[in-house]
């Protein structure tokens, strides 16, 4: 009897396990019940600038940035340039195509009161906290907001 004993497995590394295995089951559920499981952005914060914006690709491989209701060219971003905001507003425009929306509704580029940055897909809605990919990336469309147009 005294064999038995000697090798069953620990009573306390059991109930510890067991309850570490309650534990993530509780947590999991209640994260799921309440909806804690995501980052919720404040989207009440005040727009302190806003700027509607198209972009269309050129021949040569550049961008350019036009001011939605005049037309205006507000800036060009040459081909090999400005790699992150490429890779944004080509994810964007697939979402575009996917949903079949319009390539011709702008995208508005909002500055908040609280210094967040943010692009809209007025299309679809979709939005990106530019700040979020740090403050290189989000400096190239802290430019087409502020930047004085260009001819």
């Amino acid at each position: 009897m005294s064999e038995r004993k000697a090798n069953a497995f620990p009573r306390g590394a059991l109930f510890g396990a067991g309850a570490l295995v309650a534990f993530a089951l509780v947590s999991a559920a209640t994260a799921r019940f309440t909806d804690t499981r995501e980052a919720r952005i404040p989207t009440e914060v005040a727009a302190v600038e806003t700027r509607d914006l198209r972009f269309e690709d050129q021949a040569d491989g550049s961008v350019i940035a036009f001011e939605a209701p005049s037309g205006k060219v507000v800036a060009r971003l040459p081909p090999g340039t400005n790699g992150f905001a490429r890779a944004l507003l080509r994810g964007l425009a697939r979402e575009r195509k996917r949903e079949d929306e319009g390539q011709q509704a702008p995208f508005r580029l909002t500055l908040r009161a609280d210094g967040g940055l943010m692009l809209e897909d007025t299309a679809n809605g979709h939005r990106v906290e530019l700040e979020a990919f740090g403050p290189t990336n989000a400096m190239v469309f802290a430019r087409l907001l502020t930047g004085e147009t260009t001819q």
